[in-house]
């Protein structure tokens, strides 16, 4: 698919609904209000084009860059361009988008030993949100999840809202990965308490990281009984 066509197809599928909702969410700029459902119906038509996402990504157009991520080919992001492209990044939904993407390229562990230290927003999330497709990672040592848990004790509540939003998520996600974990993130989470993130304008809410990790554990003996 030609960009001039993929770009006039994302034209059809937006609906003034969703261009209404979609700043609530903090989305800036040029968007046709795609759904996801859409979206996701041309990435299973389109696959995989890296040459068509780097021009999706090039229009600035909020729905060409969350579909840029979707057909982006993992082998082909070179750190440049992941660098390029994070700088673009400028509300949760593209970041998290994007993140997604960073996790199927070889860059992975070096942008999230990178990101998290960021202090812009958006580049601090996605290295936050990297933390959680990491955790599936069996290959990787639980020494490798310690040094962010002791970050997000000391500074989670100096980051910015959205980055601090994802750093919440990642002590559920290192908290979930085993028991060993368990414990450690546990621990951070009662050292800093209720962490407060600004949701804006939608029905959003910040889950409690103690909660979480214990219905989590709980919800996965049940499955491994049941």
């Amino acid at each position: 698919m030609k960009l001039k066509q993929a770009l006039e197809r994302l034209r059809e599928s937006g609906t003034e609904q969703n261009r209404k909702i979609y700043p609530r969410h903090g989305v800036k700029g040029e968007m046709y209000g795609v759904s996801f459902a859409n979206l996701g119906k041309l990435q299973k038509e389109i696959r995989t084009d890296h040459q068509l996402a780097e021009g999706l990504w090039a229009s600035g157009n909020h729905d060409a860059r969350i579909l840029a991520t979707m057909i982006a080919d993992g082998g082909k992001l070179t750190s440049k361009e992941l660098d390029a492209w994070a700088k673009d990044l400028d509300n949760y939904v593209i970041a998290d988008a994007f993140s997604k993407m960073v996790a199927r390229s070889q860059f992975v562990k070096e942008k999230t030993e990178k990101w998290t230290a960021s202090k812009n927003e958006w580049i601090g999330r996605v290295g936050w949100a990297l933390i959680y497709y990491l955790t599936k990672d069996k290959k990787l040592e639980d020494a490798f999840f310690e040094p962010f848990l002791q970050t997000i004790e000391f500074e989670i509540h100096q980051r910015k809202n959205k980055t601090r939003d994802a750093m919440n998520m990642a002590l559920i996600a290192i908290g979930t990965r085993n028991g060993f974990l368990q414990k450690q993130a546990l621990m951070v989470a009662d050292k800093i308490g209720k962490v407060e993130v600004d949701h804006g304008e939608t029905s959003c809410k910040t889950p409690d990281a103690t909660e979480y990790i214990l219905k989590t554990v709980e919800r996965r003996k049940g499955k491994a009984t049941g």
